[in-house]
């Protein structure tokens, strides 16, 4: 039986200068979530033409740059991942050569077998981020898990975060002894019955 053998990461989309070709909905779609998940990203987005909606956007936000003309291979230099979002295969197909050539990570909208990797639905809880992927199988169910997190997760979980972070500053000893002590005071996230705090 198939598993999703994909490796989770978070990328620090502030240290990076994203590539995006095409400037119609799924455009805009991809341009939108990284924004939502990183105000600071850099991204620069190729196309023949924009949404106004997307044109919008990029006023809003002085790290998007809109270039108007048809993709070529030297908007690559510079670039740390491309996502290909047209709407014409041929052309995504294209960018996806380009990319693998020049050692770049891609994205093809809709198209897993030209991913390197895929964009997950995400739940978030301030600090707390959790990304959701069905390995390229259904982007649907994907969203309605996303919708079941979000609404279960208390918003309060931030605040434990916090507590969390000031509490590992201040405790003594070896990690050991510090992953420990972590344990034993979160363990009433999972075990409601647990007393100690």
């Amino acid at each position: 039986m198939e598993e999703n053998q994909l490796f989770p990461v978070f990328f620090k989309l502030h240290r990076l200068h994203v590539l995006v070709v095409g400037g119609g909905n799924v455009g805009m779609e991809k341009v939108n979530a990284m924004l939502q998940n990183c105000p600071e990203a850099t991204i620069t987005v190729v196309s023949l033409s924009f949404l106004p909606e997307l044109e919008g956007l990029a006023k809003s936000y002085a790290n998007v740059t809109l270039i108007h003309k048809a993709f070529s291979c030297g908007d690559l230099l510079g670039k740390d991942l491309v996502i290909a979002a047209t709407n014409n295969r041929e052309l995504n197909q294209c960018v996806w050569e380009k990319a693998k050539g020049s050692k770049v990570l891609i994205n093809v909208a809709d198209t897993p077998e030209l991913c390197d990797f895929y964009l997950g639905s995400v739940v978030q809880k301030g600090n707390l981020k959790i990304a959701i992927s069905t390995n390229g199988k259904s982007p649907t169910v994907a969203k309605r898990l996303k919708q079941v997190l979000q609404e279960a997760l208390p918003d309060s979980l931030d605040d434990v975060l916090q507590k969390l972070h000031i509490i590992r500053d201040k405790l003594k000893g070896d990690f050991a002894a510090k992953v420990k002590k972590l344990n034993n005071i979160t363990d009433v996230l999972v075990n409601p019955d647990t007393k100690e705090l």
